[in-house]
């Protein structure tokens, strides 16, 4: 084994400036302390992980082999880098799915039910000054009924919100029955409504305390009868927007954490049969932005003025009113809100022209997204004719009607749940980040064989080189340092097996004496060409 024998002749001072470049650079391998060097691409692709690249980076020419090595490493890595970026693209994309699950329970909270007879405005009910104020909306004539024409008649300003609860059609004379799981129920369990169709009625809506059932079918739910007092409807005499050509209730199920929105979403029952409406819970969770377009409900966030919760149909309702209130500086009576209530002449001119607009621009002007956890009810209906002949004589006689009027006007609803279970309708992450990781995980070792901590050893050897090519610019920007000279000379061991190191010193290359000029160092010689000899050292 080669053995290296470091020597240092050490010169006088006026040696010093011939040897002051050479001087700094090898003083600095022996006073300073040694910094590692970076390792080379060849020793890095030997102990790197990632799979080729020692195949690849070997030390000597470029030959076949290393070339077909290289190839192969680059396509793999391409391969890589394209399912790298479909992964990314379809991550930025947000993609989403939809789950559909059942769950069985003991107990449920029935809907809140909502009841509105088609026809607004009871005719018996009316005053002459309801007559005159409300002709343009009704069609009736206005005058009163001695007979008087408009011109000859004066009446007080009128009350919008008066006259829809005064004539509206009392669920205490509609009401004939009412039985909810078994037990008896009365007008006292609804509570008034306001809506497109005047006074309504809804059943279970407060939200605090609702009523819930403990078993499904029918017999289970709410059953009720109605009149829906056909000889009250007023009399058409010309067509208005009000006009109305059907008899019957509409009705609409909904949760109780969102006000009705019946004149769209409610469905109609007619007289003479009884309806059986058999429901269904979904409770539907949505995503917020960027997977979905849902409204996040914020705890203790009021969204909407005059609701607790916010939903669409309240958002609906929000929209149009200050759309009407924007228009016509009133409000209707059906919408939220302290604002005045439009007179009946404001209504027929300004108020239904400006709702119907808002109605049809909904889409455009009017932004109400999907509150992220909803639930809603799917309905299926069947029914069937009443009465039949045996009961219609009963029916007659209990009522004090005769059997044309029982068949023309009763009528019977019966909402029940199907089952005690629900559908739980999820909107859930098709892709996460989770998966992307994976994926991009699983394609990095299948084509490249790398890893995080692959990836990690070459940031590592960056940095090595990186701090190499500093260090190196550091110290060629030093200025030389200014210490008494010296000149190292390098032997090998079997240059000196005969000879003595001094002799072998003169032979060196970066010697400059000859063995026979070489004193001992214990004395002092001068030569001229080198200056005055000091010290010598192995």
């Amino acid at each position: 084994m080669p053995i290296e024998i470091v020597c240092k002749i050490k010169f006088a001072e006026e040696d010093e400036k011939q040897k002051e470049k050479e001087e700094g650079d090898k003083e600095s391998l022996i006073e300073e302390p040694a910094r590692p060097r970076s390792r080379d691409l060849a020793a890095f692709a030997s102990a790197s992980t990632l799979h080729g690249l020692g195949h690849i980076c070997r030390s000597g020419r470029l030959g076949v082999r290393q070339t077909l090595w290289a190839f192969a490493f680059l396509a793999s890595l391409a391969f890589f880098l394209y399912q790298a970026a479909k992964s990314a693209l379809l991550y930025l994309e947000h993609p989403h799915v939809m789950a559909l699950d059942e769950e069985a329970i003991r107990e449920m909270v029935f809907p809140a039910i909502t009841i509105c007879n088609i026809n607004r405005y009871r005719h018996s009910a009316l005053t002459d000054a309801d007559i005159f104020h409300l002709a343009n909306m009704t069609g009736l004539p206005p005058k009163d009924r001695d007979g008087h024409k408009a011109t000859d008649l004066l009446y007080p300003d009128p009350d919008m919100a008066d006259i829809v609860n005064r004539t509206g059609h009392q669920l205490d004379d509609m009401l004939k029955s009412c039985n909810f799981s078994g037990e008896n129920c009365s007008s006292r369990d609804f509570t008034v409504v306001y809506t497109r169709y005047g006074k309504c009625y809804t059943f279970n809506g407060d939200r605090r305390n609702p009523r819930v059932t403990r078993q499904g079918g029918m017999g289970n739910g709410l059953e009720i009868m109605l009149d829906i007092q056909q000889e009250e409807y007023l009399p058409i005499w010309r067509e208005t927007n009000e006009t109305s050509f059907e008899a019957g209730i509409r009705v609409q199920i909904h949760s109780q954490d969102e006000p009705p929105y019946i004149h769209q979403l409610g469905f109609g029952v007619s007289p003479g049969f009884q309806t059986f409406v058999s429901c269904q819970e979904q409770r539907l969770t949505y995503l917020p932005q960027p997977w979905g377009n849902c409204r996040a409900s914020v705890q203790g966030e009021q969204m909407l003025p005059g609701y607790d919760t916010y939903s669409i149909a309240a958002c609906r309702l929000q929209c149009e009113k200050e759309a009407v209130v924007r228009s016509c500086h009133c409000r209707m009576v059906h919408m939220p809100g302290n604002e005045s209530i439009c007179s009946p002449n404001v209504y027929i001119e300004c108020a239904d022209h400006t709702l119907d607009a808002a109605v049809e621009d909904s889409q455009e002007r009017c932004s109400c997204p999907t509150p992220c956890n909803l639930t809603r009810y799917g309905k299926e209906i069947s029914m069937v004719r009443i009465p039949n002949k045996g009961s219609a004589r009963y029916l007659a006689r209990k009522y004090n009607k005769n059997e044309t009027y029982i068949r023309e006007n009763f009528l019977v609803l019966d909402i029940f749940f199907e089952a005690l279970n629900y559908e739980a309708i999820e909107q859930k992450k098709a892709y996460d980040l989770a998966g992307l990781l994976g994926d991009i995980g699983g394609q990095m070792g299948l084509f490249i064989g790398a890893s995080i901590l692959t990836i990690l050893e070459i940031l590592d050897y960056v940095y090595e080189v990186i701090r190499d090519r500093v260090s190196r610019v550091l110290r060629r920007s030093k200025p030389p340092l200014k210490k008494p000279s010296g000149s190292i000379a390098t032997l090998g061991l079997e240059d000196v097996k005969d000879q003595s190191p001094c002799e072998t010193l003169g032979r060196h290359v970066e010697g400059a004496y000859n063995a026979s000029i070489l004193p001992n160092h214990h004395h002092r010689h001068h030569y001229p060409h080198q200056g005055i000899f000091e010290d010598f050292a192995c």
